[in-house]
Formats: structure tokens, sequence, C-alpha cells
């Protein structure tokens, strides 16, 4: 099972040499649902901490959500116009660097993390 890295933490497991990065939709104030209006990033983009990846809505404003950290698109599980709750996580990366078949293995090893 790949380990999903809590805070951007760096590591290995295994004979995987990536470990995820979960993208979560952010809990804010009293907004329990989002939707993914447009991916602005694609699968094997390189990102920065804090840059926006995707363009989303709330019932109460239109705004951002971003990389928790630097590193690599390695997944993006919904599609446009998808809505998703609080918590949810909606795409998964890898630490710069991992190579494209450590992703990919990664990925399909993929199992949630279950602290929501």
């Amino acid at each position: 099972m790949t380990h999903v890295m809590p805070m951007c933490a760096r590591g290995t497991i295994g004979e995987i040499m990536a470990d995820i990065i979960e993208v979560k939709i952010p809990h804010s104030g009293s907004v329990e649902n989002v939707e993914i209006n447009e991916w602005l990033v694609a699968v094997g983009d390189d990102v920065e901490a804090d840059q926006a990846i995707a363009d989303v809505s709330t019932d109460k404003v239109d705004t951002e959500l971003v990389a928790p950290c630097d590193g690599r698109i390695a997944a993006l599980l919904f599609g446009d116009e998808s809505e998703l709750s609080v918590g949810t996580v909606a795409a998964l990366m890898v630490a710069p660097g991992v190579s494209d078949e450590d992703a990919a293995a990664a990925v399909a090893d993929y199992t949630p993390s279950s602290d929501g």
C-alpha cells in the first residue's frame, strides 16, 4: 500500500519510491460543498506550493483550490463540474523529481487516508 504523507512530508515506503500527497477540499467556515468549475492543471504538471490548481465555487463565493506544497500532479480524481464535500480528496500529487513510473505505481496503490 502506498503511504499517504501528511502535511507534504517526504519519504519512501516499501519498493515504491513515491508517496502520495492528498489535495483535499479545505474546510472554510460553514461551507459544506464546492463545485470544481475547471482544473487549471493536468496530470504530470509541476506545481508550486499555494499555486492555483482549480477554480472552484461554493454557494457564496468563487475561489481557487491550491497545491498544498511543491510537487507534481499525479491524478485528478474528479472532472470539471463535480460537486465535492469539504474534506474530499480531489487530486493526488507526488514530490518533485519522482519518476513517472513511481508516480503511476503510487497512484495505482493509493488508499485514501482515514483522517477526513
